[in-house]
């Protein structure tokens, strides 16, 4: 049996839909850092790159032991097993912009936050 595990990336427009639906931090929270990401989305738009990046996945491989049980006339044997990893080369598409748009974002909320409720997650009076 193979299993791998692939470390995906998500595109930084799908982050800024999803993330506002389902984030952390209180309701006005989340609608001040929508607004944001509207503002700091038009000012440093995506800039998409291909690059080559360094990804692993796992494999079960077997170790050689087996385990035999008998129950009557029948035996059964299982392959001990073990996961490796194996690195391998990739291409990616990122979006160059995102860390420097992501800083934006995050400052922007905060001072949003502050100004409105006092504290930068935008916590209400006794939340």
């Amino acid at each position: 049996m193979r299993r791998e595990r692939i470390r995906t990336s998500v595109s930084p427009l799908a982050l800024v839909l999803f993330l506002p639906l389902v984030g952390c931090g209180t309701p006005e929270y989340r609608a001040e850092r929508s607004l944001c990401e509207a503002v700091w989305l038009e000012r440093i738009p995506p800039r998409y790159e291909r690059r080559i990046v360094e990804r692993t996945r796992y494999e079960e491989v077997p170790t050689g032991q087996t385990t035999c049980t008998t129950d009557g006339d029948k035996t059964t044997c299982v392959s001990a097993m073990r996961t490796i990893a194996i690195p391998y080369t990739t291409v990616e598409t990122v979006d160059a912009n995102e860390p420097a748009r992501d800083a934006r974002i995050r400052a922007c909320t905060a001072e949003a936050c502050v100004k409105k409720y006092g504290n930068a997650e935008c916590k209400l009076p006794g939340q």
